[in-house]
């Protein structure tokens, strides 16, 4: 495993260095008409600081290029100015081949400028390689899951614009009270290091509910439906990620570096282990530790050579020329 970054490892201000992905969408009412209402989707973009691991939502209607600068121009006069954007190669930061639908192309010239003109810069991971946002990746999996599982239980109740933006304010101080570093049993030192902490410097600043609610209160009144919701967010957080907070550990075996002209089976997650393509290894990316974690790999596809950036936790070594002349 690779050490960490030196973006996650410099005194900076929160949210200097973010982490992006977007989830979504759901259905909200956007206006009423005379047979009931209207409905449109609307989308959440995250953005997790790799510093000190807070998170910060913003809700968009449309994923197109304009609602992702307004997204981010509320989110820099919020938290501050970014130099570094990273995300996945996802189809939802750069389309793909078949539809541009629900996407956002970050190599658009009218973001680059945008970008430019902020003195910011935007990095891709690798494709197929969602370890390497672990960081952020993590936070939206959970968050995601609880999020849709919770609007889809309470699809029967109206969502509007302003209840899903609320929701979101809440989820996000909800993950950023989590604990970043194992709890102390001292009791000379009870503050317990989190996120809201880091970002508001004040302890104790978590907001309490307004009163204790139920189910059949969120079809009374909006504030009372995000309460609800929220609510419901927390206990199934604390049930499902808190209790996951604890030391991981993988690839802790030194392995051989993949070399050029290494033979390789490229895994695919849409075939079958037999059907995986073998590939010739034509560039073996060091990192700055002098490991190879990234390789550029030549296959065949339909009588064509084509040319893959992978992860080598994504490929199988079948032959190694070096390995056997040593």
């Amino acid at each position: 495993m690779a050490d960490l970054p030196a973006c996650r490892l410099k005194p900076v201000p929160p949210f200097t260095y973010v982490g992006v992905d977007t989830f979504g969408h759901w259905n909200v009412v956007s206006r009423r008409t005379r047979g009931g209402h209207a409905n449109s989707k609307r989308w959440a973009i995250l953005f997790t600081c790799l510093t000190v691991r807070a998170v910060h939502i913003e809700v968009v209607e449309q994923m197109s290029t304009s609602s992702f600068i307004n997204a981010v121009r509320r989110f820099v006069s919020i938290r501050g100015k970014v130099l570094e954007y990273r995300s996945d190669r996802g189809i939802n930061f750069v389309g793909s081949t078949d539809t541009k639908t629900d996407a956002v192309n970050v190599e658009d010239p009218t973001i680059q400028k945008f970008l430019l003109s902020e003195g910011s810069t935007w990095i891709f991971n690798p494709p197929h390689s969602s370890h390497f946002g672990g960081v952020w990746e993590r936070m939206i999996g959970v968050a995601r899951k609880i999020i849709d599982a919770l609007l889809l239980e309470n699809s029967g109740k109206e969502l509007t614009h302003e209840v899903l933006t609320t929701f979101m304010a809440e989820v996000c101080m909800i993950i950023n009270s989590r604990p970043i570093v194992p709890v102390s049993s001292d009791p000379e030192n009870p503050t317990i290091l989190s996120p809201n902490l880091l970002l508001t410097q004040k302890e104790g600043d978590d907001i309490p509910p307004l009163q204790n609610l139920d189910i059949r209160d969120m079809f009374r009144a909006g504030w009372k439906h995000v309460q609800v919701l929220a609510e419901r967010f927390w206990k199934r957080w604390k049930d499902e990620f808190l209790q996951s907070l604890q030391a991981r550990r993988k690839w802790k075996t030194q392995k051989e570096n993949l070399h050029k002209g290494d033979v390789v089976l490229v895994k695919e997650k849409d075939m079958k282990r037999s059907d995986w393509p073998t590939g010739l290894v034509e560039e073996a990316i060091l990192s700055e530790d002098a490991k190879v974690r990234k390789i550029r790999v030549k296959v065949i596809r339909r009588g064509r050579q084509v040319e893959y950036l992978r992860p080598v936790a994504e490929v199988v070594v079948l032959y190694s020329p070096k390995l056997d002349s040593d």
